[in-house]
């Protein structure tokens, strides 16, 4: 029996150009890979998604969870940074999931 889930849909943002994204609940591990997958940044990622390395930066506008809601590593990696605003979040900290939908992702390349 395959469970059908409801497609999740958002934009990405990157070097000018405009992606349009779908993905389901769980397809991926997380934002960071599914971003690697299908816009396929250079130098993305870098730690592997261990919320460490700062490499996998988003600015995420209309996030449905709490954006002041991240882990430990990001925490500190993003403070480290020099960051305040809570919609720039590190992509491997975001799950795929309804949270997403509509949402725009910008990747960011320097701070």
């Amino acid at each position: 029996m395959v469970l059908k889930t409801s497609s999740i849909h958002f934009k990405g943002l990157y070097e000018g150009q405009s992606y349009s994204l779908d993905s389901y609940s769980n397809e991926y591990r997380n934002l960071m890979v599914l971003l690697k997958d299908k816009i396929c940044p250079d130098d993305f990622g870098q730690c592997g998604g261990q919320g460490r390395c700062g490499t996998c930066l988003v600015k995420v506008l209309g996030l449905k969870a709490d954006p002041f809601e991240v882990y430990r590593n990001e925490k500190s990696t993003i403070a480290k940074m020099g960051i305040v605003d809570p919609e720039i979040r590190l992509s491997c900290q975001i799950l795929v999931n309804e949270d997403l939908k509509n949402v725009t992702v910008e990747l960011i390349d320097n701070i």
